[in-house]
């Protein structure tokens, strides 16, 4: 009987080649699934072709001020989107800092992925572009 040594696997998103072949680089497991949470919440609605919904549409928050209400609706909508699209992950927690200087928000998102017993924790920092 032959085992699976990795469950999930994704595209490099580094774009680097395998040496000695053409084929792009993949990455498995535990960071597949957290550049599939990443892409999630760095996702606006609309910009997937013939899939408008998916995203966190995170964006429009940023030019609200940094409070403590703005950064409960990004946290409202990382649950959202990771609960709707994500069924790998099972969240933690999520803290959400608002940096009023700078007018950027620090997620620390922690979560279970699969079956795992170790908790994997991802560091995000939004800021405006614009």
């Amino acid at each position: 009987m032959a085992t699976l040594t990795n469950l999930y696997s994704d595209l490099d998103f580094t774009f680097n080649l395998v040496p000695g072949s053409k084929d792009v680089a993949r990455s498995f497991d535990d960071q597949a699934v957290i550049r599939s949470v990443r892409n999630l919440l760095l996702t606006n609605f609309y910009e997937r072709p013939f899939q408008p919904d998916i995203g966190g549409n995170i964006d429009k928050l940023l030019f609200e001020p940094a409070t403590t209400l703005t950064a409960s609706l990004i946290k409202t909508e990382i649950e959202n989107v990771i609960t709707n699209y994500e069924p790998r992950v099972q969240i933690e927690d999520i803290t959400v800092t608002g940096n009023i200087d700078e007018n950027s928000f620090t997620i620390n998102l922690t979560f279970y992925i699969g079956n795992n017993t170790l908790p994997t924790s991802v560091n995000i920092l939004l800021e405006r572009s614009r």
